[in-house]
């Protein structure tokens, strides 16, 4: 199993985006894509500002170790600023049609250039919930 984790912000998720969902190569590649939207950290912890975000994290990645054994996968982590800059209507990622936020944590399985299957931050901390996302499509 490879898990090729990769942390993006609001001011460079365009490019990890583009290079590891968009673009034909990755396309071609046949990794499971996932993409976990998360709070940021708070300063001088390992915690984030969302305790949602901080209880599924763990759930998230214990799953996904096991369900991507023999699979190569790629996650994508962006992380959605502080708290002001996420509860503003207009954040990127909540008006982005792609994406439509409503709310962190938030896991999506990408497939065909687009939104497969979504968590929210109510489902994304149960491990069937979790388990039948990563099992979506197959790969």
């Amino acid at each position: 199993m490879t898990v090729e984790k990769v942390d993006a912000t609001l001011a460079d998720f365009g490019a990890h985006f583009d290079r590891l969902f968009a673009s034909p190569a990755a396309a071609a590649d046949g990794k499971v894509k996932l993409l976990l939207f998360l709070a940021d950290r708070e300063p001088g912890s390992s915690l984030t500002w969302c305790p949602d975000c901080n209880v599924a994290e763990p759930v998230i990645y214990e799953r996904l170790e096991e369900a991507m054994r023999g699979k190569d996968a790629v996650l994508l982590r962006a992380y959605v600023g502080d708290k002001p800059t996420w509860r503003d209507p207009a954040h990127p990622w909540r008006v982005d049609p792609r994406f439509e936020l409503k709310g962190v944590p938030t896991l999506i399985r990408w497939e065909g250039g687009a939104a497969a299957a979504r968590l929210g931050d109510e489902e994304a901390q149960l491990n069937d919930k979790v388990d039948a996302l990563l099992g979506a499509g197959g790969n």
